[in-house]
């Protein structure tokens, strides 16, 4: 594993323990040359999924992504780390097993709100309001209206 401080490609493991959801191994690493530590997580990748954006271009799923929309959404929110962990590993998986090599991502989008909806209205907003593109204040406000009267506000 290359050291994130000199670039130097060997380390060595010194603890390694499965994350509290169980979906993958967190390991403590030393750099063999400079002596920096430093975490990774190994986790299972079933296969290969393509997502394509709304250009028409195509990447490789990224969970890091998905982590970053969410953890950007529940920021200042009293979300604990690990029910996160859990929403990003569930669309994790949902994405892998859909079947399909490649998913159109509009399709995590909306499996993003949903997952937000069940975990935080505010962070729910939030997300909606860049995915969907929100550029008023009235589409905020019917946005939300729309989440109070399906009861979750």
């Amino acid at each position: 594993m290359r050291c994130p401080f000199c670039a130097h490609d060997d380390s060595q493991v010194k603890d390694s323990r499965p994350t509290e959801d169980n979906t993958a191994i967190r390991r403590r690493r030393q750099c063999d040359s400079c002596g920096g530590r430093f975490t990774t997580f190994e986790r299972v990748q079933l296969r290969e999924v393509m997502v394509i954006k709304s250009e028409g271009k195509r990447e490789p799923f990224d969970r890091s992504k998905v982590e970053q929309s969410v953890a950007l959404a529940c920021r200042k929110r009293s979300v604990e780390q690990e029910r996160i962990d859990q929403l990003v590993s569930g669309i994790q998986r949902q994405v892998e097993t859909a079947g399909e090599t490649e998913i159109p991502s509009s399709l995590i989008g909306e499996m993003v709100m949903e997952g937000l909806r069940q975990l935080d209205s505010v962070a729910y907003i939030r997300f909606a309001s860049v995915y969907r593109d929100f550029s008023e204040a009235r589409d905020f406000e019917e946005f939300a209206s729309s989440v109070r009267d399906v009861g979750t506000v």
